[in-house]
């Protein structure tokens, strides 16, 4: 990206901020694609039945992110991870209801869009992650942070690195650290983390 679209970028992602409707609908054809690249990650390691497609977790998220009062973002990175923390929110209340009893509990579904990605991870999986999440948030907001931007928001450890102004080597370094204490927590590092 060069250094003017970058420039102007950073000032329609502080315009929306603001509260400017304008900059706002300027703003979702420029991070369009990149908000679906992590769209796609994030269902393509959801269970077999997921009814939410990529396009529909891009608009929900850019519209809790865009419509979010007083949420100024201060970078480019920092406008991708409250992104990535609406997708969060958002898997996670899916999770949830189709959790419910009431919403068919165990049922899966058997019809697939053509469009869509092949799916993996058991929904009860992203509840299970995003619990030890918040157990990790207690003692650690960084590493958080961290596992939030990986698992929920499907950045690289050198986009992750940039969101939260750590060198990759300091990166990988908290990412091993949450690894060994997923594997203590719930017992399945490896399965949970490989997924994008």
């Amino acid at each position: 990206m060069d250094t003017e679209h970058a420039s102007d970028l950073r000032k329609l992602i502080s315009a929306a901020a603001d509260g400017d409707r304008v900059a706002s609908e300027q703003l979702l054809p420029l991070v369009y694609d990149q908000l679906r690249r992590l769209a796609r990650s994030r269902i393509a390691a959801l269970a077999p039945g997921q009814t939410l497609q990529a396009t529909a977790l891009v608009h929900e998220a850019y519209v809790r992110v865009a419509g979010s009062e007083g949420e100024g973002w201060s970078s480019r990175n920092h406008f991708f991870a409250a992104a990535a923390n609406a997708m969060r929110n958002i898997l996670v209340e899916q999770a949830r209801r189709k959790s419910a009893r009431k919403h068919g509990g165990g049922r899966k579904r058997s019809e697939l869009e053509p469009d869509e990605i092949p799916i993996k991870v058991p929904h009860e999986q992203i509840l299970v992650v995003n619990d030890a999440m918040e157990r990790l948030e207690a003692s650690d907001v960084r590493k958080a942070k961290l596992l939030k931007l990986r698992y929920f928001g499907g950045l690289s450890l050198k986009e992750c690195g940039a969101a939260l102004g750590l060198s990759l080597s300091s990166i990988e370094r908290e990412w091993r650290f949450i690894k060994a204490w997923l594997l203590k927590e719930i017992g399945e590092a490896d399965t949970v983390l490989t997924s994008p």
